[in-house]
């Protein structure tokens, strides 16, 4: 072991040239063309990814798509596969900058020895259901498994603390859904339906079944309609600020049914400092959240928004849930009474996009079910209240039999 911790401030180059003699095809890099810099402060490092192809120089890319800055020890500790970058990011020991998905894609590729812990993310790729999807997974391959669902317009890192947490003793999935982040987004619905169809697929393909599902806003509605069409395959829910149908504004229907997805695929600059502000929005004290994660999720918003399938994706999505029914037949709460598996709500009192009000709805109908409304905590509460959301993750999990 000792030999693969170079001594502080060592060169990288050596390194990461040692890292890339090896070829990537065959992982989840073999069809990527990206330029990745290292940034240690009075050096930096350069890697050049072509299509399984890897090669490492001296100094900075003018135009990289990814910009990963830490000490020379840390950054080495994480190429090498001893230290992970997910949580030196949470720990705020390293940043990010640009392909944030590309950064979790990188994390511990360079190792080679097998010793890497199981908590450590790992990065997977592949087609379910006809799309091609991206995923982590992390904890051991033989503990109970937990999927984790994001919301809309995020990625698999919006639920990164929940990851880093339970992985210690779980076997961890968290995907990017269809229409996000990493994964492709392919011309369907993207109804609810659709969601848990594909969900169900995917835990046949990564062998979860029986997982408990962890959904945050959108990922949050996911799971419920995942408990509802084959609870067989869910062994819990965990719902962080789920959004559930509208209640009230159904007047808005009409003019949604006029917004087509298909507006999505005009030209679309989102400006970063715009999508900070949007995003510091979603909490009840964004200042509780560092600067750098604020400009790295801004990065790969932008980033993916840049994609005309993302686009009109996202528009689907959020299309979908004005147009979702709340009452009749198929209706969202109508049909939440008859959810089998046992569910834990997790509500935020200043949530400016899922009410915690919404509580009092879902008690009604599942009167058997857990809730809990956090104080000062706005629409994340996995990243507002870390710790808070594990030990209340980490409760109920205990008490699923």
């Amino acid at each position: 072991m000792t030999s693969l911790a170079p001594a502080a401030g060592a060169d990288l180059d050596a390194l990461l040239a040692s890292r890339l003699r090896r070829s990537l095809a065959g992982s989840v890099l073999q069809d990527r063309v990206a330029t990745v810099v290292f940034d240690a402060g009075h050096s930096q490092w350069t890697v050049e990814l072509d299509r399984g192809r890897g090669r490492v120089r001296r100094g900075a890319a003018v135009s990289p798509t990814l910009v990963v800055r830490s000490t020379p020890q840390l950054l080495a500790d994480v190429i090498v596969g001893r230290a992970s970058g997910v949580q030196a990011f949470l720990d705020g020991e390293l940043t990010v900058r640009g392909d944030l998905g590309l950064s979790l894609v990188l994390d511990g590729m360079f190792e080679e020895t097998g010793d890497r812990p199981v908590e450590f993310p790992r990065s997977h790729e592949a087609k379910v259901m006809g799309v091609r999807t991206s995923w982590l997974e992390a904890g051991p391959p033989d503990a109970p498994p937990v999927l984790l669902l994001h919301g809309l317009g995020a990625t698999n890192a919006s639920l990164l603390p929940t990851l880093a947490d339970l992985a210690r003793d779980h076997r961890v999935i968290a995907p990017d859904l269809p229409g996000f982040g990493q994964s492709e987004a392919p011309s369907v619905s993207y109804s609810p339906a659709w969601y848990a169809a594909w969900v169900e697929a995917l835990q046949r393909t990564v062998g979860s079944r029986r997982a408990v599902l962890v959904g945050n806003s959108l990922g949050g509605r996911i799971a419920l309609e995942c408990g509802l069409t084959h609870p067989g395959s869910v062994r819990g829910l965990i719902l962080l600020t789920p959004s559930p149908a509208f209640r009230r504004l159904r007047q808005l229907v009409p003019a949604a049914r006029l917004l087509r997805p298909e507006l999505g695929a005009l030209p679309l600059r989102l400006s970063h400092a715009l999508v900070v502000e949007a995003v510091r929005g979603m909490f009840s004290d964004p200042d509780r959240l560092p600067k750098p994660w604020y400009d790295a999720a801004a990065d790969e918003c932008v980033r993916v928004f840049r994609s005309r399938s993302h686009r009109v994706a996202f528009f689907a999505v959020a299309r979908q849930i004005f147009l979702e029914d709340s009452y009749g037949r198929n209706g969202f709460w109508d049909r939440l009474p008859s959810l089998q598996p046992p569910a834990l709500f997790i509500w935020g009192d200043r949530d400016r996009l899922v009410p915690a009000s919404f509580a009092q709805h879902v008690a009604a109908a599942l009167p058997d079910a857990g809730s809990i409304v956090l104080e000062d905590c706005g629409h994340v509460p996995q990243f507002e209240h870390p710790l808070e959301t594990a030990a209340m993750i980490r409760g109920f999990l205990g008490h699923l039999s």
